[in-house]
């Protein structure tokens, strides 16, 4: 079975008889795809009205410019295999843990139907990845980051431990610790965030804390060193929510330098050289699914990042 062709990106003016529709079922009509299909392109981002992101649900007026973006499609039959480098950190039979670089997309979606994380698995000699463990285009992945957070990302390799691993973490067995630089004084030296997080009510590309339609998600932090305008503070999940430290802490108005997507002033991510969101999943902890030992690994900053806390820190000696 082939995929449907990737209908091309497109524009138009609402008439006034499209006035009280919904914007998937009259994007739908203009690009001449499904209403499902429209609205997933809605859910996604990336349908427009008046240049800004509208939920499917969303009701014309009439006279509004409309554009939509489709994703490029997927390449049929799944993944496919890549040579791509990987760092492996850890790796037995049953699991292997990947420090991921910053830039690099975890699985295939929307505009990344390839290059990804999951590539370079199914490319890598030896590597075999459960042909059921994971969402679909996502095999073995236990958890995500995001594509500009750098560090430690769990794989399983049999269904087994994936479903293991899958359980521990929604359990909150599985131990995930960031290194965040976030704007300004934190509150208190620790301090929880326990939050909703959804779609951003409005933009949605973004996720936001939530009154209605978030699922749970719970932040723990801690300050380790205080600098003029920046703090370096440990985020530990107990959750794992899509953008969550980045959303959390932002809500508390100190978001992570770099994040623009969330408030951070990109002066000062100037001044200090950062060029993506100060985020890095330094710590990983869990449990192996064949004997329950507990495996604790740990990844030191990348050099982008470790290079702003030297500046910051000053000379030394």
């Amino acid at each position: 079975m082939t995929s449907p062709p990737t209908p091309d990106a497109g524009e138009a003016v609402a008439g006034a008889e499209v006035a009280g529709r919904r914007l998937d079922e009259v994007v739908a009509e203009l690009a001449g795809v499904s209403r499902a299909r429209a609205a997933r392109w809605a859910e996604e981002g990336l349908v427009e009205v008046d240049a800004r992101p509208r939920p499917k649900s969303h009701r014309l007026r009439g006279g509004e410019r409309l554009a939509w973006d489709p994703p490029a499609a997927p390449p049929p039959g799944g993944p496919v295999p890549e040579d791509l480098p990987l760092a492996v950190r850890y790796e037995d039979d049953r699991l292997l843990v990947v420090a991921k670089p910053a830039g690099l997309v975890v699985h295939p979606g929307p505009g990344h139907p390839t290059g990804t994380l999951v590539n370079a698995l199914l490319g890598r000699l030896g590597t075999g990845l459960p042909a059921g463990g994971g969402a679909a285009g996502r095999p073995g992945i236990v958890h995500r980051l995001d594509k500009d957070t750098s560090g430690l990302l769990l794989v399983a390799k049999d269904d087994g431990a994936h479903l293991a691993l899958s359980r521990d973490l929604a359990a909150h067995r599985v131990e995930r610790r960031y290194l965040a630089l976030v704007q300004g004084r934190l509150a208190a030296e620790t301090g929880t965030v326990d939050a909703p997080v959804g779609r951003h009510p409005r933009d949605r590309r973004r996720m936001a804390v939530v009154a209605k339609g978030g699922r749970r998600a719970v932040t723990h932090w801690r300050v380790l060193e205080t600098f003029p305008a920046v703090q370096l503070a440990e985020a530990s999940l107990e959750t794992g929510r899509t953008h969550q430290v980045r959303v959390h802490l932002a809500s508390l108005r100190h978001p992570l330098v770099g994040d623009r997507t969330y408030g951070a002033d990109p002066v000062l991510a100037a001044r200090l050289g950062v060029a993506r969101p100060f985020l890095h999943a330094w710590r990983l902890g869990f449990r192996h699914p064949t004997d329950g030992r507990q495996v604790e690994l740990s990844e030191p900053l990348p050099d982008d990042l470790q290079s702003v806390l030297d500046r910051l820190r000053g000379p030394t000696g």
